[in-house]
């Protein structure tokens, strides 16, 4: 920005660009990036994995729920269609807020399928997921 320094003698004229409104237009978007990222990172589905060697504990009560490579599916071993699951978890939800739910799936089922039962269980409000796994000896 052009202007003219008023002093002792003639005046000049200033031709530098003054960078602190620069910075602190940076400033504020990268404040606004940061707590904007804190929601999107929120927003992500967790899932709580079991360690292959070393268990973490198990739930008192877990309800299971196990996807064949045929895709079927049980609920805590009774077989059970994909809108019954999704009413038994939310029957389960509502009778605790706070269950857990294992889901085992066998190795060959599509993980499309897995990914579908974990999107049914937190829709129904379920927080806490558990894959399970085998477990394999030695190190």
């Amino acid at each position: 920005m052009a202007g003219t320094m008023a002093g002792a003698g003639r005046a000049k004229t200033i031709s530098a660009i003054n960078v602190t409104p620069l910075v602190d237009v940076c400033l504020v978007l990268l404040v606004i990036l940061m707590v904007a990222s804190t929601y999107i990172v929120a927003q992500t589905l967790k899932v709580s994995l079991p360690k292959a060697r070393v268990s973490d504990g198990t739930a008192e009560k877990p309800n299971t729920v196990q996807l064949f490579r045929t895709g079927e599916l049980r609920w805590n071993e009774q077989p059970v269609t994909e809108q019954d699951l999704e009413g038994r978890m939310k029957e389960a939800v509502a009778a605790d807020s706070e269950i857990s739910v294992v889901i085992s799936a066998d190795k060959d089922a599509a993980h499309g399928q897995v990914v579908h039962v974990m999107d049914l269980a937190k829709l129904a409000g379920v927080t806490k997921f558990a894959i399970n796994i085998m477990q394999v000896g030695g190190q």
